[in-house]
């Protein structure tokens, strides 16, 4: 059996998914609400959805006749502690870089 963080990594490894993560950031929606933005069946959506709900991304539950998908934002919380162990990252330096570009070419 896959690991929570092998879970969560394969389920962000797809854009339609990553998508459906950004939409669900607004608010909760129903299934048929973020099937809309993209051009594919609502079976290919719910697979997605599927996914996700697997790595613990979302939640669904029905609400009357109508399935609902919510963010659930502390299961990132996996995600961000595995990366935080690489330790912190500078931001890039364009100004430097552009600094050094232009100084290797005047000396050249």
């Amino acid at each position: 059996m896959a690991c929570a963080l092998d879970l969560i990594f394969s389920a962000l490894s797809d854009p339609t998914r990553r998508k459906i993560l950004t939409l669900l950031l607004e608010d909760d929606m129903a299934v048929t609400d973020v099937a809309e933005p993209f051009e594919m069946s609502l079976a290919a959506i719910s697979k997605h959805l599927s996914v996700l709900t697997n790595a613990g991304l979302i939640q669904q539950e029905r609400r009357g006749r109508v399935k609902w998908c919510k963010l659930d934002p502390d299961a990132m919380q996996i995600a961000w502690a595995w990366m935080q162990g690489f330790g912190h990252f500078d931001p890039l330096d364009l100004d430097g870089l552009e600094a050094y570009i232009e100084k290797t070419l005047r000396d050249s």
